[in-house]
């Protein structure tokens, strides 16, 4: 999961697998698959940094296994 800022400075964290798009327009609005939004404040370039570090570490190699099955 990796953690967004709400225009009213509320700290949430968000699943990234159910992310379908994230537009600037201007405002930052994340789409899910279920079709909800959420405006946020970070822009849509460091959301994608935040996946990417999330999947791979930060490391832009393998994805890092975060959870023991």
């Amino acid at each position: 999961m990796i953690e967004l800022t709400k225009l009213d400075e509320t700290k949430i964290l968000v699943n990234e697998d159910h992310i379908q798009t994230v537009e600037e327009t201007p405002d930052t609005v994340v789409t899910f698959e279920n079709g909800k939004k959420l405006i946020v404040k970070e822009g849509r370039m460091n959301i994608l940094e935040l996946v990417k570090d999330f999947r791979y570490g930060g490391s832009g190699q393998e994805p890092v296994k975060k959870y023991e099955e």
